[in-house]
């Protein structure tokens, strides 16, 4: 990182980061924010709009993949991490949403605990901080 304007580029993609968690219960319809913070385990699965529900962590997914892929190009600027960083993406969004909705559909007490943390994978940026040390890893191999 030997540019500032690249260090002042990713404090603000990092920035919009904070900013989506910051703001989330403005930005985003999830009855799950609250009811997780709750005590989730004493009390029903709140009432939902499953398709709204579904829209907007698909959103929320999708606004945190592409500023990850642009932090991601910040940092290795390079073509063939950013497509392999997308498909991976791709891929975990259709495998973590069967699960999501899934849970969405059968809410049993005794789940509560799995679907917490697919939806953690849906709605933070995980992937990135995932991503980040195996890329510079790679790099530090060849």
């Amino acid at each position: 990182m030997k540019s500032p304007l690249k260090l002042i580029a990713l404090m603000i993609l990092f920035g919009l980061l904070i900013l989506i968690r910051i703001f989330e219960n403005e930005l985003f319809y999830d009855p799950y924010l609250q009811f997780f913070k709750s005590d989730y385990l004493s009390i029903d699965s709140p009432r939902r709009e499953i398709f709204k529900l579904t829209l907007f962590t698909t959103l929320r997914y999708a606004l945190n993949m592409i500023i990850s892929l642009g932090i991601l190009f910040l940092i290795f600027k390079e073509k063939s991490i950013i497509m392999f960083s997308f498909y991976c993406y791709s891929i975990a969004y259709i495998l973590l949403l069967i699960p999501f909705l899934y849970f969405v559909f059968n809410h049993q007490q005794e789940d509560y605990y799995l679907f917490f943390n697919v939806r953690r994978f849906l709605i933070q940026p995980i992937f990135l901080i995932l991503l980040i040390p195996a890329f510079y890893y790679q790099r530090l191999k060849q």
